[in-house]
């Protein structure tokens, strides 16, 4: 098989395209599928994907470009991502108010380890170290108005996958956009909504989100529609339970689930906690749980965790850290 291929199949799975389910009539029309993996984004992880209209921070440049908008001084945040079968991102995003408006930078790469790649006649081929390879970097702008009732933001990117061919690499490149906005009329209801990957549709999975949350002092309870053209329209909800800072005197403390209709992927055998919690038949529940310490050591600074069972494909965890300045 052709390591494309597998790759294109491979995330396609994991992103809920086909499996079990009615193939959408453009299923696979599309290059650079890992767009629409969620790395940079633990919160959304965890959260089950329902996250368009919370989106903030660093974290918002890699789903929601609006939520940018509410950084009131510069941050910096870095995201490991350990997906599936060897995949892996590192993603680093800055933020940079200037004025009312906010600068946002974004980086993302990605690659396999540990393939076993073999020939067109099943040779084993160990020459290969990393068969594949992404990169995404992204420049962002935001702003609020209204008193940051409206939050509105917008992203160029630059895409560009290496695939290994079986004699060399083929190289994917394009230019895309985000745009996305906020709105939050009264605190405890909140719309969000972003067009994401616009460009040649043969090479990006042009997307739509649509979202919104209600939300207390002690928690808050999220839902996302998402629909790319290559694919069906899946739903996720998530709930999030808020200790504040003030309670713990340390740090806030957040805890996070979600449910998202992805497609069953089989039954994971590999990991025996995933089966102690009755989770080894499910690729539709992921959670987490975030904090954030806005006095250590003179600065603001967060941790967030996500882990999301994918049955037989293994699972999926991403953390990361970020720091306000």
């Amino acid at each position: 098989m052709k390591i494309k291929t597998l790759v294109v199949s491979l995330l396609a799975i994991a992103t809920g395209t086909v499996v079990q389910a009615k193939i959408h009539e453009n299923a696979g029309t599309s290059a650079a599928a890992f767009l629409k993996i969620d790395a940079g984004a633990p919160t959304a992880q965890a959260l089950g994907n329902a996250y368009v209209s919370i989106a903030d921070g660093p974290e918002a440049l890699f789903w929601n470009p609006a939520g940018a908008a509410s950084a009131t001084t510069r941050e910096l945040g870095f995201t490991y991502l350990d997906y599936l079968q060897g995949y892996k991102a590192r993603t680093l995003a800055y933020l940079q108010p200037i004025g009312k408006t906010i600068i946002g930078v974004s980086l993302n790469y990605m690659d396999m380890s540990g393939f076993d790649f073999r020939g067109e006649h099943g040779e084993l081929n160990p020459e290969i170290g990393t068969p594949v390879r992404n990169f995404v970097g992204g420049l962002s702008i935001a702003r609020g108005f209204i008193n940051q009732k409206l939050q509105i933001g917008g992203t160029a990117k630059y895409v560009t996958e290496r695939l290994y061919n079986g004699s060399g690499y083929n190289n994917y490149d394009n230019v895309g956009f985000d745009v996305g906005a906020k709105l939050r009329l009264v605190n405890w209801l909140g719309l969000g909504g972003a067009l994401v990957n616009i460009g040649d549709k043969e090479e990006m999975p042009k997307g739509l989100r649509l979202g919104a949350d209600l939300n207390t002092r002690f928690f808050t309870i999220s839902g996302e529609y998402m629909k790319y053209h290559d694919d069906n329209a899946r739903y996720g909800v998530g709930l999030e339970v808020h200790i504040p800072e003030d309670m713990l005197q340390v740090a806030r403390f957040d805890l996070r689930v979600g449910y998202y209709t992805r497609e069953n992927t089989g039954v994971n055998t590999k990991d025996s906690w995933v089966e102690k919690v009755g989770l080894e038949e499910t690729s539709r529940v992921s959670f987490g749980f975030g904090l954030y310490s806005s006095e250590l050591f003179g600065y603001g600074a967060s941790l967030d965790y996500a882990v999301t069972p994918f049955g037989a494909l293994g699972t999926s965890q991403q953390i990361s850290v970020a720091v306000q300045f």
